[in-house]
């Protein structure tokens, strides 16, 4: 498409052009957006963020429930920083300064790494930088609405705003190329929704997009070694506390670095050298259906996303060749073959002997392993080798859950036994191709007499936003029953509490949280 000199907006796009000041662009697309100025988002939208909103939350509140480490630290944190003006965590009605509960939240949210995620893929506009983004950054748009008393509608309307922009930039700019946290594009969102919804100007929303730019840039060193530590599950979280404190303080008069996105010495065009635009064109949607949060993808379970395509070739081929789990003992070799992220991310060598639950959900032979053990245990009580007559049934019934990455799982003997019969490899240029438009891998298992059962390419794996075969909302479902049942003895009233937010006015909203999570002990 031909872009403009100057920002533009149609009837659908709000149209950034690398030669404009893009932040200040933001600016006013996110107060624009959120005052209904501009912007009538399909209902599709509104009900698939309210989705990823509910699998989220869900997420977070059984990540409380079994007090892992990180979220524990920071509700504890928040609760040293009591705010009336502010908003509330997770199971409480009590307020607090609204950056610790955003972080508190944030960090809940993403601490199973289980919830939605995006790989920066819009090949209608060329836009096809690939970038990975999660949807940790809800809490933004609640804690903002709780402050200024609005309605679930008007925090909804926000996590689409968040959605969209993280979105948007993660199709533009490749910051994983650059060994830059994905973080950064989400927290670039926070503080413009937060602002826009809070009263801020267009220039002051600049100015903290600035500040969180010029000072605040996590690498990836936080995701890479051999044993991954809290820092991975709360990277959002922290990157997003520091970019509404710098939102806060544009709001008080600081003044940040203007025109972040063309300024010679940023981050961006430090690793993408111009002479003098930005490295990309921005184009942001404000009506109609086709938003960023439409190609986002679901996991259905605790694993990462890049070993969908995996789950999903085995999941398929013992439901349609149930003599692999009758016979599992024959199996001499798995070959797994995927592409470039998947294979040097939850690849890596150092990932074969993963000794945190942080590196066993990042690492493909563990997470792949587990399931196959699941499966043939299932099998063996059931005395049926045959789990359900379609991929729905398997998913369902072999969910990877919190217990799939305890410390007694990670080691358990016979996942361990299986880990070592694994294969991986890159599949070269013809997989690599084939990313991020869906995720390209192969599974093969071989029998000890020589037989082999091939899955063949899977590309859009039940969660992914091109499936099209699975029943979305019943795994979904299973999953919040799940986690729901985690989180609190009596769940259901939550999980449609979380249904209906775009429903509650401004009393209900406020209350959100004001419910008990329960105390399932210390997962370790």
């Amino acid at each position: 498409m031909a872009i403009p000199s100057d920002a533009a907006t149609s009837t659908t796009q709000t149209i950034l052009p690398r030669n404009s000041n893009q932040a200040l662009g933001i600016g006013h697309f996110a107060i624009d957006f959120m005052s209904g100025k501009i912007g009538v988002p399909d209902a599709s939208v509104l009900e698939r963020t309210t989705m990823f909103h509910t699998d989220s939350v869900l997420c977070g509140l059984s990540a409380i429930a079994l007090n892992t480490n990180a979220p524990i630290i920071l509700r504890r944190e928040a609760a040293e920083y009591p705010n009336a003006k502010g908003a509330s965590v997770f199971g409480s009605t009590a307020k607090v300064a609204a950056e610790k509960a955003i972080v508190a939240n944030s960090n809940a949210v993403r601490e199973w790494d289980s919830n939605g995620t995006n790989f920066g893929f819009n090949p209608k506009l060329g836009h096809v930088a690939g970038e990975f983004g999660h949807n940790d950054f809800y809490p933004v748009a609640i804690a903002a609405a709780q402050q200024s008393g609005r309605d679930g509608a008007y925090a909804l309307r926000g996590m689409v705003a968040i959605d969209e922009i993280r979105g948007r930039l993660a199709e533009v700019f490749s910051l994983k190329t650059y060994k830059i946290d994905h973080v950064v594009h989400g927290a670039i969102a926070s503080a413009a929704v937060y602002g826009a919804m809070m009263g801020a100007t267009a220039e002051q929303i600049e100015s903290a997009i600035g500040m969180t730019v010029a000072h605040y840039i996590p690498w990836r060193a936080i995701r890479a070694g051999k044993q991954l530590s809290d820092s991975k599950g709360a990277s959002a979280a922290i990157t997003t506390e520091v970019a509404v404190l710098s939102m806060m303080r544009s709001m008080r008069g600081f003044m940040g670095p203007r025109d972040i996105f063309r300024n010679p010495e940023c981050m961006f065009r430090q690793f993408e050298k111009t002479s003098g635009d930005s490295p990309f064109d921005l184009v942001l949607s404000h009506s109609g259906s086709d938003f960023a949060v439409m190609g986002m993808h679901f996991k259905l379970g605790l694993y990462e996303h890049q070993s969908a395509g995996a789950l999903q070739g085995l999941l398929t081929l013992v439901r349609e060749n149930p003599q692999i789990l009758e016979q599992h003992q024959a199996i001499s070799k798995i070959t797994i073959v995927a592409y470039e992220p998947a294979f040097g991310i939850i690849g890596d060598p150092a990932k074969r002997d993963p000794k945190t639950r942080q590196s066993a959900d990042h690492s493909m032979v563990y997470i792949v392993s587990t399931l196959l053990r699941k499966a043939i245990d299932l099998a063996a009580s059931t005395k049926s080798s045959k789990l359900g007559h379609c991929d729905n049934c398997y998913w369902k019934s072999l969910m990877l859950m919190p217990c799939d990455y305890a410390p007694d799982a990670i080691h358990h003997a016979a996942t361990r036994a299986l880990m070592a019969k694994f294969e991986f490899t890159h599949g070269g240029a013809e997989y690599d191709r084939r990313y991020p438009d869906g995720i390209p891998t192969s599974i093969v298992i071989h029998m000890q007499d020589g037989r082999t059962f091939d899955s063949g390419l899977v590309m859009y794996p039940a969660g992914h936003a091109r499936n099209t075969t699975a029943d979305l909302r019943g795994i979904l479902g299973k999953k919040a029953q799940l986690l729901g049942a985690l989180a609190s003895d009596q769940s259901a009233p939550i999980i449609d509490r979380f249904n209906s937010i775009a429903a509650m006015n401004g009393s209900d909203l406020a209350k959100l949280y004001d419910f008990a999570i329960a105390d399932r002990g210390i997962f370790e």
